[in-house]
């Protein structure tokens, strides 16, 4: 049974050459590093080509941006968000609008690079009604240089792990990853929302 599962991961690579680059752009809506080491990997191993990973995952990244900020703009204020953990947020978006409309850009960029605060940072920018124009801009600004990192922190990974190169069955598995993450990743942000806050 398994060594013929493991025979089937030869299909693998065909697999991920034909739909990688839109599960790649889906899943780093979500999550947007862990992804793009993943994809990164890939590529040194010859399953995805590296320029097309950067590029997917910087619009991948892009697209989430623009998704929280219409939820900070349009959602936010008419949400009945209640309980501890949405307390919190609301505080965090209030007292990020005032920097955000004095230094947008020292702002946005800060919450790309720190990854921890960056949903906040998004969301508060929507809120405090920052231009969208500036807004993508900046954020482009940030994810640029954060994704190349990724990339070449995945890609030589890939390129210089002895036991992993040249494997394409283990290739294969890690493709697997792609998927995983972004279901992981998404779930993860559903638990950062308190359930009774929509009660």
């Amino acid at each position: 049974m398994i060594p013929g599962a493991l025979a089937g991961l030869g299909a693998w690579p065909a697999w991920i050459g034909h739909h990688g680059y839109a599960l790649l752009f889906a899943a780093s809506v979500a999550e947007g590093p862990l992804v793009t080491v993943a994809a990164a990997f890939l590529a040194s191993q010859g399953l995805l080509n590296l320029a097309a990973v950067y590029a997917t995952v910087v619009l991948g990244d892009l697209a989430g941006d623009a998704l929280y900020y219409a939820a900070g703009r349009w959602l936010l204020g008419r949400l009945p968000l209640g309980g501890q953990r949405a307390g919190r947020l609301r505080r965090r978006v209030e007292a990020l609008r005032g920097y955000l409309l004095a230094h947008p850009g020292r702002v946005l960029l800060f919450g790309k690079l720190t990854h921890s605060a960056g949903f906040a940072v998004l969301l508060a920018a929507g809120a405090a009604r920052v231009r969208p124009g500036r807004y993508m801009l900046y954020n482009l600004l940030g994810t640029l240089p954060k994704s190349a990192l990724l990339v070449l922190v995945g890609y030589f990974f890939g390129r210089f792990s002895d036991g992993l190169r040249g494997d394409l069955r283990i290739a294969g598995i890690a493709g697997l990853t792609l998927a995983v993450l972004g279901a992981l990743a998404l779930a993860r942000q559903l638990r950062a929302i308190d359930p009774a806050s929509f009660e």
